[in-house]
C-alpha cells in the first residue's frame, strides 16, 4: 500500500524536527511557530500542523498558553517510541542508554519465551525456526546477520499470541539494529547460534522454563559485554555511528 503524499509530507518533517529537537537544537531558542516551520521547511499549514501533534503525541513538543509549542524535558520523552529510542541512540551513542534498554530487555524478553513455549501454534513456531535458519545462513554469509538475529527475537515476541508483546515489535526491531550492530564490534562476531537454537528448542519442546532461562542467558551476556565496555569502546562506537 502507497503512502499518501500528503502523509509522506508529513513523516518527512517529523523526522527532521524529531532529530532536531532531540539534539538540542532548539535547546536555546524558542519552537517555530506554525507559520515559521511552513516558511523554513516549504511546507504547507497543514503539513506542519499535523507534524507538531505528532511530535507531541511523543512527548517532544507540549501546547502552553501564551507560550505556545514548546520542547518537553527529555525526562518526558515517550521512550517507547521507536521513532524517539531511534533518535536518541542516533544523536550520540550512549553505553547508559543502550544498557538501560537492554535492562528493559531483560525483563521482557525472558517472559516472552516462556510465553511463546505455552501459546505458539505451528506457524509462529515455524517463523522462529526460520529465524534460526537465516542466522546459520547469515554466519556462512548468505543473509544479514544483523536482520537474521532481529527475525528470531522477532518470531518469539509475536508468538507470544499476546498482543501487548506484540505491540513491542517495533521498539524491539529499532533498538536491537543499533545494540546488535554494538555488540557484535566488541565481541568481533555475530550473535551464539547456539544459544539461539537452545531458545529455539526449549519453545518447540514446549518447555517454557527452559525457554526463559536460556532467552535470560543471551540477554545478561549482552548486558555483562555493554557494562564492561570502556568509554573508548564507547567513542569508537559513536564515531562509526556517525
Amino acid at each position: 500500500m502507497r503512502t499518501q503524499p500528503g502523509l509522506s509530507l508529513t513523516y518527512g518533517l517529523v523526522e527532521q524536527l524529531g532529530q532536531a529537537i532531540v539534539t538540542g537544537e532548539y535547546a536555546t531558542v524558542g519552537f517555530p511557530t506554525e507559520g515559521e516551520l511552513s516558511k523554513q521547511f516549504g511546507a504547507s499549514r497543514t503539513v506542519t500542523r499535523e507534524a507538531v501533534k505528532m511530535l507531541t503525541a511523543k512527548g517532544l513538543l507540549s501546547a502552553r498558553p501564551r507560550h505556545g509549542t514548546v520542547v518537553e524535558p527529555e525526562a518526558e520523552w515517550n521512550m517507547l517510541d521507536p521513532d524517539v529510542l531511534r533518535w536518541l541512540l542516533e544523536r550520540k551513542f550512549s553505553l547508559r542508554l543502550l544498557a538501560d534498554f537492554t535492562e528493559m530487555r531483560l525483563g521482557i524478553e525472558p517472559a516472552a519465551a516462556a510465553l511463546a513455549a505455552r501459546n505458539a501454534d505451528e506457524a509462529g513456531l515455524e517463523e522462529i525456526r526460520k529465524g534460526l535458519r537465516r542466522m546459520k545462513a547469515a554466519a556462512e554469509g548468505e543473509d544479514d546477520p544483523l536482520s537474521a538475529d532481529i527475525a528470531f527475537h522477532i518470531a518469539i515476541l509475536d508468538a507470544t499470541k499476546n498482543p501487548f508483546y506484540r505491540e513491542l515489535h517495533e521498539l524491539v526491531n529499532t533498538a536491537l539494529r543499533i545494540s546488535i550492530r554494538f555488540t557484535n564490534r566488541i565481541k568481533g562476531r555475530t550473535a551464539s547460534i547456539p544459544s539461539h537454537e537452545d531458545v529455539a528448542e526449549a519453545i518447540i519442546a514446549r518447555d517454557a522454563d527452559k525457554a526463559q532461562a536460556a532467552m535470560r542467558e543471551i540477554i545478561v551476556d549482552v548486558l555483562e559485554l555493554i557494562r564492561a565496555a570502556s568509554p573508548s569502546t564507547e567513542s569508537e562506537a559513536a564515531r562509526r555511528e556517525a
